[in-house]
């Protein structure tokens, strides 16, 4: 089989991958997202998935490359993640008491025969009215500086979460059914 390459440092996309028991190599790109492209956003996600993929691709014969990107879109507006804490506190002011699109994009790249395909996936989510004390405490945590719109759902931010209407392991950060239904177009078997 050939061998499989994850283009991504995060540890949840290399954590959900082991989950299913899939044998891979991390090698993280360095591509230079640009999330102020005019661009619907999931053509957005997909386009900048494919750039971490090309990146890393040229690295590696006769491999398979799974690269993905996730942002939250709220009314149009792009949240990717804050940085700081004063961004992450506008973020989370902003998602308080609405509801808001997760979308990744991945890509995946037979560096063999050049095969390529690239996915986007959207979940909704919902969340409650957040007291400031609880924005701020959050914020304190450090929690949501490193991820897309200021919050983890697999941690503290899920208590900010009213419902999900998708995949809850897209807004972790990789879509796993989607993700594994195209692997095996590769044929990339996961049991």
């Amino acid at each position: 089989m050939k061998k499989i390459i994850l283009a991504s440092s995060s540890p949840r996309r290399k954590n959900l991958l082991l989950q299913i028991g899939l044998k891979f190599e991390v090698d993280p790109s360095s591509y230079e997202e640009d999330m102020s492209l005019k661009m619907d956003p999931k053509e957005l996600a997909e386009f900048l998935s494919q750039g971490k993929a090309k990146d890393v691709a040229h690295r590696h014969k006769d491999s398979i490359i799974i690269a993905a990107d996730t942002f939250c879109v709220l009314d149009k507006e792009l949240l990717g993640k804050p940085q700081t804490k004063e961004k992450a506190k506008i973020m989370l002011q902003k998602l308080s008491g609405k509801v808001h699109s997760v979308i990744t994009g991945f890509t995946i790249i037979d560096t063999e025969t050049g095969k390529q395909i690239s996915k986007s996936v959207e979940t909704k989510v919902y969340f409650e009215r957040i007291p400031e004390q609880e924005i701020d405490a959050y914020v304190a945590s450090g929690e949501p500086l490193e991820f897309a719109g200021a919050y983890a759902i697999q941690h503290l931010g899920g208590l900010f979460v009213e419902k999900i209407e998708g995949d809850y392991f897209n807004i972790v950060g990789l879509p796993v059914l989607p993700l594994t239904v195209e692997l095996k177009k590769f044929g990339v078997s996961i049991l």
